[in-house]
């Protein structure tokens, strides 16, 4: 049950994928990710090209396993991004906050497998029909930019409605969150918070401190209003943010807000009034570990699962 077509597509030993986290998924990340076994990530974020492919080519010096970039299509510099990616060759895209219909056909002729994120069902069909390789089905739990629909009822939907293969992400950090998604019809998990925590991670140390302190009510949403919802640890970043949103304050006014406020939190370890985004998993994570052994414990944890299931179903 662990090798799976997400595994045959993507060349990888487990169906196990990094998410791709602006300003945490660094290429010391991916690679540790990679050569454990899994899919590891670059995040691009916001940057632009030039930034992207000095992370391109610190992955490819630190790993010859696969790896993927995750491109935000709201970026100002996603045309730079794309270029740079189709001319080093990398081999999977992974895809937020849009529509990549306009650049699939040349990801795939220069032989990336696309992959996007994706929220609802509507939109899982319509990146199968435009040629999507594998969809990442993100529900509601997950840190960062969000949808509304939970993992647990937005995973069979979508797996039901496509043939390609579906990745389950949001509120995944064990064993027991991959046999859970393999369960709802998944092929392969994402996970970003639980990689957080890891030794390879690069942010500030105060951001993993206040991951591994939070409880199972930290993480919340805030920027509703402005129509793209971010999840994120409570602090006074959060509770600004509810206080201008029940007062009405414009949507320009919160975004800008908002802005840097990821960076600060990030890379300044600014966890009072940074934007410290992770998943509704968070209280579920109390240590930091290599890479390699997060992976394996996964992997480990989940056979035991799979063993103990079929012991209770007489089997």
């Amino acid at each position: 049950m662990m090798h799976t077509r997400v595994c045959e597509i993507l060349g990888i030993k487990y169906p196990i994928l990094q998410g791709g986290m602006a300003w945490v998924a660094t290429a010391e990340l991916a690679a540790a990710v990679s050569r454990a076994g899994g899919l590891g990530i670059i995040g691009a974020g916001n940057a632009p090209g030039e930034v992207v492919e000095k992370e391109i080519v610190k992955v490819m010096e630190l790993t010859g396993r696969p790896f993927g970039v995750n491109v935000m299509l709201l970026s100002p510099f996603v045309d730079q991004v794309m270029e740079v990616i189709i001319r080093h060759g990398v081999k999977v895209v992974t895809t937020g906050a849009g529509n990549p219909g306009k650049y699939i056909d040349e990801l795939k002729d220069s032989g990336a497998k696309v992959i996007p994120v994706v929220p609802s069902v509507a939109l899982a069909r319509r990146m199968q029909s435009m040629g999507a390789d594998a969809l990442i089905a993100e529900g509601t739990e997950a840190g960062g930019h969000v949808g509304e629909v939970t993992t647990m009822c937005l995973i069979p939907q979508i797996a039901d409605a496509v043939d390609i293969p579906v990745i389950a992400a949001g509120g995944i950090a064990d064993g027991r969150g991959l046999v859970a998604g393999l369960a709802l019809g998944a092929e392969g998990v994402q996970m970003g918070t639980r990689f957080v925590c890891s030794k390879e991670c690069t942010v500030h140390q105060s951001y993993k401190d206040a991951l591994l302190k939070a409880g199972d009510r930290d993480a919340v949403i805030s920027g509703r209003s402005t129509g793209h919802p971010v999840r994120c640890l409570k602090n006074k970043l959060t509770r600004d943010f509810e206080k201008l949103e029940r007062a009405g304050t414009p949507a320009e006014e919160l975004e800008r807000l908002g802005v840097g406020k990821l960076r600060e939190a990030v890379v300044e370890g600014n966890t009072k009034t940074g934007s410290v985004m992770t998943g509704q998993i968070a209280g579920l994570i109390n240590d930091i570990k290599p890479v390699d052994a997060i992976i394996k414990g996964i992997i480990y944890e989940a056979v035991d699962v799979l063993k103990n299931t079929g012991k209770v179903l007489g089997r």
